[in-house]
């Protein structure tokens, strides 16, 4: 088989290094909107795919690190992306260690706590949500191609959280323009103006012309 053929109906398939249904539903919508005749399926379709431990010292490494090592294993291009909180008063940090900040991977209420705890005595309160997409189309031989886009929410931190519709720092991160967190916003809004979403809609473009 063809790197990103699919056998049922000849469209081309990409991977999405996750198993995060909302997030390939998320692409998968904006793929709609570009064109291309992109199917995108993620990691469920691949149950032996590799955990790729999150290593680097940048979104962009890491972002790259799971999509080489995800389209080595299925011979599909795929895209993969990595997030999270970069604090002015904490010189970035978290950064890529958003979602262990606390030491636990994925304990949100710990991070959060943390996180407060850390600035209960800071006034400026700055921040931006980055995400950076990665999408690597592999190659017979050693050529493969890579690229990388991101995408960037800057706004303050509240000293409590707020709103039940997030995960990770979203009860506590107003985007500049708003009153509400992003925990506080409809899904649809949140996507519309997300980190991750405008990540997501840089790359397609180069999903559609290149997978």
């Amino acid at each position: 088989m063809l790197a990103g053929k699919s056998v049922a109906d000849g469209s081309r398939r990409v991977v999405l290094a996750t198993r995060n249904a909302g997030k390939i539903a998320e692409l998968s919508r904006i793929l709609a909107a570009v064109g291309g005749d992109v199917e995108i399926v993620g990691l469920e379709s691949f149950p032996d795919a590799p955990d790729v431990p999150e290593t680097g010292t940048t979104f962009a490494d890491n972002a790259l690190l799971k999509a080489r090592a995800i389209a080595a294993y299925t011979g599909l291009p795929a895209v993969s992306d990595d997030s999270g909180l970069a604090v002015d008063a904490l010189h970035g940090m978290p950064g890529v260690l958003s979602a262990r900040w606390a030491g636990k991977h994925g304990d949100d209420q710990a991070n959060l706590d943390l996180l407060l705890g850390q600035l209960a005595d800071v006034a400026e309160r700055g921040a931006v949500f980055v995400c950076v997409a990665a999408l690597v189309v592999p190659a017979a031989d050693t050529t493969h191609r890579e690229w990388t886009t991101t995408g960037v929410l800057a706004g303050a931190l509240t000293r409590a959280p707020r709103g039940g519709n997030g995960f990770g720092y979203d009860p506590i991160f107003v985007p500049y323009g708003l009153h509400a967190t992003t925990a506080e916003l409809e899904p649809a809004a949140k996507d519309a103006l997300s980190h991750r979403g405008r990540a997501f809609r840089a790359i397609a473009p180069l999903i559609a012309a290149n997978a």
